[in-house]
């Protein structure tokens, strides 16, 4: 009898409309484009500006395309997982809110959070949902709006990140193509270096930690920095040593965009061709649990039945991974 794999059959995106170039910024805080480009690889991020609107609206779009571009109805999907750090709200889940949204009433869904491993961790587990037999259709989401916790007098932070969803239909497949491998990683000491300082149970909202600006990112930059330039290559190469692949047998690979030197020094460690290492950054920013799946979607032309793709990533927590996936589409 042939493998079950969950294989990716739709992918979509949005990003919205308002650009914020470095230019722009430079009269927000102190900084510069070439400041910018040379530390981070960064010219302009989108921001969803629109009052009252948040990811699940983001959500939203991107599960009504896949159901309309598949011609599914609502009722197939049988579970959402939303990626995210910046949830509409605390509770219910953003995934729920989508849900509503897109008139899905059969499935249940849930929210990950495991910052910027948002994606390859929902991804993983959506997998193993379809592998289980448990369902058959599953849609992983990758929704932010981070220029919400963005501060925007902290020119360390402020440049870095952006708004945008990608999401991602899982369906069985029995033809040896879809998810493969995976590794997944987590330390929590490295919540000392990148993380909200309030708003959560044991700080909550207060006049004080708001005049204190505590509900925003705090990065200690170098610290993040050390430990994902290491993390994620560690991961992917191991990931690739354990099922013999090289890296001529690997159509590309779709890092989590976060520094564009952070990206560089990843696929030079892996010996990869440059062509074969997909950036978006400098258009998008960071968008956290977005990044690969948008990276996706902008890319999927490239893609051909049974490449090898391998995503990885690196997020607060501290968390990082890689997957090897085959595409199926």
């Amino acid at each position: 009898m042939a493998q079950i794999r969950a294989a990716i059959t739709a992918v979509e995106g949005f990003l919205p409309d308002y650009i914020l170039t470095n230019d722009e910024l430079s009269k927000m805080v102190d900084t510069n484009d070439e400041w910018i480009m040379t530390r981070i690889g960064i010219k302009e991020r989108r921001i969803l500006k629109e009052e009252g609107k948040g990811p699940s609206d983001m959500g939203a779009v991107v599960v009504n395309n896949i159901i309309k571009k598949k011609n599914i109805s609502p009722s197939d999907i049988e579970l959402i997982i939303c990626c995210t750090v910046t949830p509409d709200m605390l509770f219910p889940a953003t995934a729920n809110i989508i849900a509503d949204k897109c008139d899905i009433r059969n499935g249940f869904g849930f929210d990950l959070n495991a910052g910027c491993s948002g994606f390859i961790n929902g991804l993983t587990t959506a997998a193993k949902y379809i592998e289980s037999g448990f369902v058959k259709k599953a849609i992983v989401v990758g929704s932010e709006k981070m220029s919400v916790i963005v501060d925007y007098q902290d020119r360390a932070t402020c440049p870095i990140f952006g708004d945008g969803a990608a999401a991602v239909l899982l369906e069985a497949t029995e033809d040896g193509n879809g998810f493969i491998d995976a590794i997944l990683c987590a330390d929590g000491v490295g919540r000392e270096y990148l993380h909200q300082k309030a708003g959560g149970s044991i700080k909550p909202p207060t006049h004080q930690t708001i005049d204190n600006r505590e509900h925003y990112i705090y990065q200690e930059g170098q610290a993040v920095f050390k430990w994902a330039v290491t993390k994620m290559a560690d991961a992917t190469e191991e990931l690739m040593k354990r099922n013999n692949l090289v890296a001529d047998d690997i159509a590309y690979l779709l890092p989590h965009q976060a520094n564009l030197r952070i990206i560089n020094a990843t696929g030079n460690r892996l010996g990869l061709d440059p062509n074969k290492v997909l950036v978006n950054i400098e258009k998008y920013g960071n968008t956290t649990s977005a990044t690969i799946p948008l990276l996706l979607w902008e890319n999927q032309d490239k893609f051909k039945k049974g490449d090898n793709l391998i995503l990885t990533a690196f997020g607060a927590g501290f968390t990082w991974g890689a997957i090897w996936i085959k595409w199926a589409i």
